[in-house]
């Protein structure tokens, strides 16, 4: 809501707009910045064309204002610190104190300005991902626009006029800016309210980013080894859940502005995929799915309802992509006894940490130390134990009885009675792995193979 946000005068920032007048800076909207990491409430409009609003997985809606007529926000491009999960934070770049920016939602046929001011050490642009407008306002810096330097705002200004799902990012130093954490969402809704209505409506952007343990600041020459896969630049167990009402028709819109494609995975329910990069999906073009796979610069709305009332897991379903930092560098030590091992090296080197001889969730069992602002590979407890997961990964709460509007975490799910996997009694059943023999000209032989692999990975 609008008042959990901290709002900053434009006239106490007059040295990051040096390029604009003061009559100018006083006829500018004001700047609207969150630092915080709290899925906040949609933000109903209260000026301009009605529409339903979306809610931003651990983000918010950027206010805006009418002029004569047009619909007017200020985006300010500036170093951020983002909180990855309890426990890590990232030194990025982003917009309005946060990485992602906050998320644009206008109506079709809206006419919009933006006021781009760039606090960033060097030259930035804003390309306005999926659009069809003037060539002049696509955001290629040398190509359709000088360049926005630092300490200088522009205006972008158009009409938006398609409906759909788009995304903003920098099209200066890309390489850079878009490592460092430099994009957001774009929602043009329909100009009728009614038309591809649902009762939630989530956003959220996929991103990477490369941040050795210990340190603060991604790596931006990293192709393809990140080591943090994000939802919003958040990692579970930081990411909130989604919740919907039992019989409640949802929405999830998904950009990607990672370095790899991600397959999206929804448990317990199926869905369809009702919108792309370019608009709504014919109906008769949609089929039932579990998992929909988004590429580099895709965007996909998939639309489900949600009549299976639990705790459902949603994810990226590349596994190294539901860990933490430090997998590419771990070795693979299953079956390797290292009992009294580890304390030794770890004498010699402190940051030292291999996977556990049964697995990589004896890790977190060992409790080992940590570099600082690191977190572990995997993480989170349920209501069942240690749930060994990281990265892209949250939940969606289905509940009865959810009121409209209701956003908050339920909490665990109760289980029915009989409808959780138990134990049962294997009294008298060998479950001890029965050895490998191989027979050889001695005679037969026992041998216990030991594995290891490469620790990098070329591919993802």
């Amino acid at each position: 809501m609008l008042n959990r946000r901290d709002f900053f005068k434009l006239g106490g920032a007059a040295l990051a707009a040096a390029s604009v007048s003061k009559v100018a800076m006083a006829a500018l909207p004001e700047i609207v910045s969150v630092e915080h990491a709290d899925t906040q409430s949609p933000l109903v409009p209260h000026s301009g064309r009605s529409y339903n609003p979306v809610v931003t997985l651990n983000g918010w809606t950027l206010p805006w204002r009418m002029n004569n007529g047009v619909k007017e926000f200020h985006l300010v491009a500036e170093p951020v610190v983002r909180e990855v999960a309890p426990g890590m934070q990232a030194h990025l770049w982003g917009y309005n104190g946060q990485s992602p920016g906050p998320t644009i939602e206008v109506v079709q046929g809206d006419r919009v300005r933006i006021y781009v001011t760039n606090r960033l050490p060097e030259s930035t642009s804003v390309h306005w991902h999926g659009q069809r407008l003037p060539n002049g306002m696509d955001g290629i810096s040398g190509l359709t626009q000088p360049a926005i330097a630092p300490g200088k705002t522009f205006v972008y200004e158009f009409e938006a006029k398609r409906a759909g799902t788009f995304m903003y990012h920098p099209h200066a130093d890309e390489m850079v800016q878009m490592a460092m954490g430099m994009m957001g969402f774009w929602v043009t809704h329909p100009k009728n309210p009614e038309l591809m209505r649902v009762d939630r409506d989530y956003v959220l952007l996929i991103n990477a980013y490369d941040i050795a343990p210990g340190s603060y600041t991604p790596k931006v020459s990293t192709m393809l080894e990140q080591n943090l896969w994000t939802f919003n630049s958040r990692v579970f167990p930081g990411i909130d859940s989604m919740v919907a009402a039992r019989g409640e028709k949802v929405r999830i819109r998904v950009g990607n502005l990672s370095m790899t494609n991600h397959p999206i995975h929804l448990h317990g329910h199926e869905f369809v995929v009702t919108g792309t990069d370019g608009g709504w999906t014919p109906p008769a073009s949609r089929w039932p799915e579990v998992t929909t796979d988004i590429a580099v610069g895709q965007m996909r709305a998939i639309e489900f309802t949600a009549d299976e009332p639990g705790d459902w897991a949603f994810h990226c379903h590349k596994s190294h992509h539901t860990m933490n930092a430090m997998g590419h560098e771990v070795p693979t030590m299953i079956g390797v006894d290292q009992r009294d091992l580890v304390d030794k090296i770890t004498d010699l080197l402190p940051d030292y940490m291999p996977m556990g001889e049964a697995g990589m969730s004896e890790m977190g069992e060992m409790s080992m130390p940590l570099p600082e602002n690191t977190l572990p590979m995997m993480s989170g407890n349920g209501q069942f134990g240690p749930m060994d997961m990281g990265g892209m990964f949250t939940t969606v709460k289905v509940r009865d009885g959810l009121k409209k509007g209701d956003y908050k975490d339920p909490g665990h799910y109760k289980h029915p009675k009989g409808t959780v996997a138990y134990e049962v009694d294997n009294t008298g059943l060998s479950v001890d792995r029965a050895p490998v023999h191989h027979e050889s000209g001695q005679g037969t032989e026992v041998h216990d193979v030991h594995v290891r692999k490469p620790a990098s990975h070329d591919h993802h």
